[in-house]
């Protein structure tokens, strides 16, 4: 199979013959853009809208608090793709799969106190992402599960926890571990109910469930403790549990609540994100910090990161409409 970007290029090339053998020269440039062919949904958490300054410029204006940002992957998608689909993006940052599916969401911008204060917090509340979508709707891709996991709460911790622990041993992992299961079997349960829903409400779509790229290495050496641009005071031992008994099974549920579903495919970005965590040279995902002390990042993925996910993503949805 072609390469995502060689499809694209050869699309554009065949719309273009095609745009040039229908309207005249003298003329094209006359003529309205034709309609996108496909109604497209994005829906998800920060690892969808962008969130961070290193993942592009928040775009909306008056600002609604989930700080979509233009050089995140349905951005970066729209402009590879948008002669074919038409965008809706309702993703927004700190959205559980809740948010998604039936519960509005009151966004927190930039607001994560102590870390960073927004000026414009509160936001009003926005409906659940799932209205964004209908019988017209084709495609939808949907990021989440990581709020519902409460991974920010986890991290939080773990920084807590290991500030005092001179980065010896696995304090988070002995606070925390015993509720992971739960928490896992929380996102399989509330993924199962989005799914539902977003199959009643467009049934004719197809659901790409997209999973979360590789955030920490599996050579947690390449870590440095207390490096604020990786993740701070967590320890090593911690690292090496949130990466196996967290972040790799967060992903796993994710895959098999969507083989469960007809209509649902997993879209798995930590394959190709391997070698680009928050502790390797050429990161796809930021630290704590982007830059010490002016740039929040608190682990999330860069414009990079993003434009992997973008090939990925969109990869999967071109097979989605049987564009091969």
């Amino acid at each position: 199979m072609a390469s995502f970007r060689t499809r694209v290029t050869m699309l554009a090339s065949a719309t273009a013959l095609a745009t040039g053998a229908l309207v005249p020269a003298q003329l094209a440039g006359a003529q309205p853009a034709a309609a996108a062919s496909y109604q497209w949904a994005a829906l998800g958490d920060s690892y969808t809208a962008g969130v961070i300054p290193a993942a592009g410029d928040t775009f909306e204006v008056p600002r609604d608090g989930c700080e979509r940002t233009d050089q995140s992957y349905p951005q970066v998608i729209d402009r590879d793709l948008g002669s074919l689909f038409d965008l809706t993006n309702v993703s927004c940052g700190a959205a559980t799969i809740e948010n998604v599916t039936f519960r509005a969401q009151e966004p927190i911008g930039r607001h994560l106190p102590p870390l960073s204060e927004d000026p414009d917090y509160p936001f009003p509340a926005v409906p659940p992402q799932s209205a964004a979508v209908g019988p017209g709707t084709d495609v939808i891709t949907v990021g989440a599960g990581g709020n519902t996991l409460g991974f920010a709460d986890i991290l939080m911790t773990c920084l807590q926890f290991g500030g005092g622990s001179g980065g010896v041993g696995t304090p988070c992992k002995d606070d925390l571990a015993d509720d992971i299961p739960a928490r896992l079997n929380k996102v399989s349960g509330d993924y199962d109910e989005m799914f539902t829903v977003l199959h009643e409400r467009a049934p004719h779509a197809k659901i790409l469930a997209v999973g979360y790229p590789t955030v920490i290495p599996k050579d947690t050496s390449k870590c440095q403790y207390n490096h604020l641009e990786q993740f701070g005071s967590i320890t090593q031992g911690d690292l090496d549990w949130l990466r196996q008994d967290v972040l790799e099974p967060l992903n796993k549920v994710i895959d098999k609540a969507a083989a469960a579903h007809d209509a649902a495919r997993f879209v798995d970005l930590y394959d190709s994100t391997l070698d680009h965590s928050v502790c390797d040279a050429g990161k796809w995902v930021e630290g704590i910090f982007t830059r010490v002390p002016d740039q929040l990042a608190f682990v999330h993925p860069n414009a990079r990161g993003h434009r992997n996910a973008a090939d990925h993503v969109a990869a999967a949805m071109l097979d989605a409409i049987g564009v091969n």
